[in-house]
């Protein structure tokens, strides 16, 4: 989740948690991640959290009071904050960008003059899954959807 500089002053953030806090196993909107253990979440949490500067939003715990089996992953829903300049390094770039499929999210702050560079990263990306793109100004989403092979 790319976040422009600007919505740190807003609680975008906060909602962000707020909203995700509500997801449960009760009402499936938590699930096991069939494709990684928790040892391995854990170890790309840890790997994400060396990183300097990088902090851990929300989340970041193994599920408790379930049973789910010990072979799927069972994570609390955990976004962590990583600075931008990471994503510049294409070893920090895979480790930052590698896919969970699970309730998990990297966030990094941007400025203006970082666009063309996300665009870069974003189109890289092997999988071309889904992204969004949020803006009140139709010339900056013409510009980012221009450049795009995903995204709404």
């Amino acid at each position: 989740m790319f976040v422009h500089k600007n919505w740190n002053k807003t609680d975008v953030l906060e909602k962000f948690a707020a909203q995700t806090a509500k997801r449960s196993l009760k009402d499936l909107t938590i699930g096991p991640v069939i494709t990684w253990t928790n040892e391995e979440i854990k170890g790309h949490i840890d790997a994400c959290m060396e990183l300097d500067g990088a902090e851990i939003l929300f989340g970041g715990a193994p599920l408790k009071n379930h049973t789910i089996p010990s072979k799927y992953g069972s994570y609390e829903p955990t976004a962590i904050k990583i600075p931008l300049k990471h994503l510049r390094a294409k070893k920090k770039r895979e480790l930052i960008t590698k896919e969970l499929f699970g309730p998990s999210a990297i966030v990094s702050e941007y400025a203006n003059k970082d666009i063309d560079f996300l665009l870069d990263v974003l189109e890289g990306l092997p999988h071309h899954l889904t992204a969004a793109c949020v803006s009140n100004d139709p010339l900056f989403n013409d510009r980012i959807m221009s450049r795009t092979l995903n995204g709404t």
